[in-house]
């Protein structure tokens, strides 16, 4: 079956087996504001670091989500691209969160992030899980060979940065750890679309590491965040933001003008509902016992 072990399948029943409880007694309406390295956003979902929009969908694509995302009161995340592009984006939706690849040659990752302390990105991150390609051996990206990142590597990134760094494709308590120890300022649990199959359902690792950081740095999640359902599933269980991705690409396609923005505000109203239907007053204050498995 070409379906087995499909990762994105398995995030996805995974998502869909968890249940709610609701608590109406004394509850509240709730309020989604959302406060990132000193930045309010209306709401803890935000986009995914999606890559090369306009390459592979149409000219004009990322500013669409850019644009989107502002709109919404969203924070953006973006990957990878050259310089003038993450000027555009972070001028179009400033602050934004630019993820960097782990190009064997370092000095690209240097670069980059005096780039983006120089347009005041609200962070930077680095995406270990493009460390490798199909094969196990280096991943080959736009024909730039990646290398595998280590703890002491990170510790002279996270020194150095003025920025806060984080770190995207934790999927493991050893690599949290081994994260942590190197100063980063963020995790995000992803296995970024099916990039090794079974892997473990973000939200399945999400508490563990959540007991690990104790609230030291914000745990992020994306892999399968559809709906403001999965996003209150995902903030219970520990995430202080979500990313949201192909859903969004589908929202570009078939409105590239409000798409984005209309999306996210749909996802931002079922989040609310969900909050409000199980007395959750705000995004740091959901109960995880709220969730049943």
């Amino acid at each position: 079956m070409a379906d087995v072990g499909n990762s994105n399948r398995i995030s996805r029943e995974y998502l869909d087996s968890l249940w709610i409880e609701t608590r109406y007694m004394d509850s509240v309406f709730p309020t989604l504001d959302f406060t990132l390295y000193g930045k309010t956003f209306s709401s803890p979902v935000m986009t995914a670091a999606l890559s090369h929009l306009d390459h592979f969908m149409f000219p004009g694509a990322a500013d669409a989500l850019a644009r989107g995302a502002k709109a919404a009161g969203a924070a953006l995340w973006y990957g990878m691209a050259e310089e003038e592009e993450i000027e555009r984006l972070n001028a179009a939706a400033s602050p934004m969160i630019e993820i960097i690849k782990p190009y064997a040659d370092r000095d690209v990752i240097w670069r980059k992030i005096e780039h983006a302390e120089k347009l005041g990105l609200l962070a930077v991150g680095i995406d270990i899980d493009h460390s490798f390609g199909p094969d196990g051996s280096a991943d080959i990206v736009n024909g730039i060979e990646m290398a595998p990142l280590r703890t002491a590597e990170l510790t002279e990134f996270t020194k150095s940065a003025r920025l806060p760094l984080i770190i995207k494709g934790v999927l493991s308590l050893r690599d949290a750890e081994r994260c942590l120890a190197g100063g980063a300022a963020g995790l995000l649990l992803s296995h970024h679309n099916n990039r090794i199959q079974f892997a473990i359902p973000p939200l399945a690792l999400l508490p563990d590491v959540a007991a690990l950081v104790h609230g030291a740095v914000p745990i992020f999640v994306d892999c399968e965040i559809q709906t403001g359902m999965d996003a209150f599933k995902a903030l219970a269980l520990g995430a202080a933001g979500v990313c949201i991705g192909r859903p969004l690409m589908t929202a570009i396609r078939n409105d590239p003008e409000n798409g984005v923005r209309d999306y996210l505000l749909k996802v931002n109203a079922e989040l609310r509902k969900a909050m409000a239907f199980t007395g959750c007053a705000d995004p740091a204050h959901i109960d995880p016992t709220i969730i049943h498995a």
